[in-house]
C-alpha cells in the first residue's frame, strides 16, 4: 500500500533535472517523516479530478518546519482544496497557545491556537474532513466558507486581527495573489511569514511565451507578474524555493 502510494502524481517532478532525483528526495527525507493521517489525505486526494492542485509533499514538510521554527499558533489559509496544508498545518502548530486572565478571583483559559482556513466552496474540503477529524484537531480550525478577498477584508474589519498572525499560505487564484499579499501585509505581524504556492507554474515562468503550453500561458504571465512585485516589495524579505510547484516565502521585516 506505501509502495503504491509513493506513486501518487505529484506537481513537483517537472521541476528538477530529473524524475529519479525527485523521487530520490522523497523517499529519503519526506516519506519516512509524512505523519499518517498526511499519508491518509494524500491517498484520499489521489483520485479527485485536479488532485495536482494538492500541496505537494515536500514542500508541505518545509511549511510544518516554518511553522515549528516560528512557534507558529495563529495563522491564516487562503486556498484549502481537500485540506492536505491545512492538516500538516493543524498538526504542526501547538496545543498549548492559551492566554490567562484572571476576573477577580476565577481564572479563565482562553485557547488563541487556530487556523482561520479560507475557500470559496467545502465540497473538496469534506474529502479530507474526516481524516482531519480522525487526526484530533478540527477543534484548532475555523473554515470560513467564502471567496478570499472579502474574507481577508472581513478580518480587517476587527483592528485587533492586524499584526496578529504569526503565518499564512496561499494557494487559490492566481489572479489576486497580490491583492491578498496587500492584506496579509496588515493581518500578519512583524517577523511572521506568508508562503505562497505555485510561483514556479510548472516552469513555464522561464519559458517564452512561444514555447509555454497554451494552457499554461494565463497563469504564467500573472505569476511572473506577482513574482515581480514580490522582488520590490520592501516590507518582506524573500526567497522563492524550487519545492513543489515553487513557493515564495515571505517575512514580513515592518
Amino acid at each position: 500500500m506505501e509502495h503504491d502510494l509513493k506513486k501518487i502524481p505529484s506537481p513537483s517532478k517537472g521541476l528538477l533535472r530529473s524524475e529519479e532525483l525527485y523521487e530520490y528526495i522523497l523517499e529519503t527525507s519526506v516519506y519516512p517523516r509524512e505523519p499518517e493521517p498526511l499519508k491518509e489525505l494524500r491517498r484520499a486526494t489521489a483520485n479527485h479530478p485536479k488532485a495536482l492542485m494538492a500541496t505537494a509533499p515536500d514542500a508541505g514538510q518545509l511549511i510544518s518546519m516554518l511553522l515549528q521554527l516560528l512557534n507558529a499558533k495563529k495563522t491564516i489559509e487562503v486556498g484549502v482544496f481537500t485540506g492536505y496544508s491545512l492538516l500538516l498545518t493543524a498538526l504542526s502548530i501547538p496545543d498549548d497557545g492559551k492566554v490567562m486572565c484572571k476576573p477577580r478571583h476565577s481564572l479563565v483559559l482562553i485557547l488563541v491556537v487556530y487556523i482561520t482556513a479560507i475557500d470559496v466552496n467545502c465540497e473538496s474540503y469534506e474529502i479530507g474532513l474526516p481524516i482531519i477529524r480522525k487526526a484530533g484537531v478540527e477543534h484548532k480550525i475555523d473554515f470560513v466558507e467564502s471567496e478570499a478577498l472579502p474574507a481577508l477584508d472581513q478580518l480587517l474589519k476587527d483592528h485587533a486581527n492586524e499584526g496578529s498572525f504569526d503565518f499564512a499560505f496561499v494557494d487559490a487564484d492566481k489572479v489576486n495573489y497580490w491583492n491578498y499579499h496587500e492584506r496579509l501585509m496588515k493581518l500578519v505581524k512583524v517577523g511572521g511569514v506568508v508562503v505562497y504556492d505555485n510561483t514556479l507554474w510548472g516552469g513555464s515562468v522561464a519559458m517564452s511565451e512561444e514555447d509555454a503550453p497554451e494552457f499554461r500561458k494565463q497563469g504564467r504571465q500573472l505569476t511572473i507578474e506577482f513574482n515581480k512585485l514580490i522582488s520590490a516589495d520592501t516590507r518582506i524579505h524573500v526567497s522563492l524555493a524550487p519545492f513543489g510547484d515553487g513557493i515564495t516565502i515571505c517575512k514580513r521585516i515592518f
